[in-house]
């Protein structure tokens, strides 16, 4: 067996764990740190195929998306930020872990990018997809694209919902209307006077 072939598997098993791993947790923060594991293993299974285009895209796109996605978990859930905080220590092992293990693949396939075979057609694979979503796939990619800004639209409106919390908001037709009287307060200090 190759050394490619042994990277191959160990990022595969990395990859299927971290899912299971994702799908069967409890803890909201672990499942998000585990997905972010399994996206990273498989931007480098996309490495070991060839596919530099597409394992950069789910880096860039899907590791910044679950960021945003949690976001939106938090804010809907309406947390409080110190409970976070306290609770952010019990964390910190997985953290660590998953961290390590991301930077343990990431040598790995930039020590071994050299044993890799060689590219079988002169064609870029950014020239191919590019060709592809626009010409054969045009239609799916952008229904795919409407559906995306759907649901952007629509996480937005879950979020801004008003909260009993006593959160302040902003009324923007309220600080327009201000007259310059009630915004600025003068104030006449004799000279040495303290703040």
């Amino acid at each position: 067996m190759m050394v490619v072939d042994v990277i191959f598997y160990a990022f595969a098993a990395v990859t299927a764990l971290a899912a299971i791993g994702v799908v069967s947790s409890r803890n909201q923060v672990h499942s998000v740190l585990l997905l972010i594991l399994t996206f990273f293993s498989t931007a480098a299974l996309f490495v070991l195929l060839e596919a530099e285009f597409l394992a950069a895209l789910l880096v860039m796109v899907y590791m910044g998306a679950v960021a945003v996605l949690f976001l939106f978990v938090v804010m809907m859930l309406d947390m409080e930020l110190n409970e976070l905080k306290e609770q952010a220590i019990n964390h910190l092992p997985l953290g660590l872990a998953v961290g390590g293990v991301i930077l343990l693949e990431f040598v790995v396939v930039l020590s071994h990018s050299h044993a890799l075979p060689a590219a079988a057609s002169s064609i870029p694979n950014t020239l191919a997809i590019g060709r592809s979503l626009y010409t054969q796939h045009l239609y799916p990619f952008e229904l795919a694209s409407l559906i995306l800004l759907v649901a952007l639209v629509g996480a937005v409106v879950l979020t801004l919902r008003e909260r009993k919390s006593g959160a302040k908001r902003q009324n923007i037709s309220q600080q327009i209307a201000r007259s310059r009287s009630e915004a600025v307060e003068l104030v006449h200090r004799k000279p040495g006077e303290g703040a």
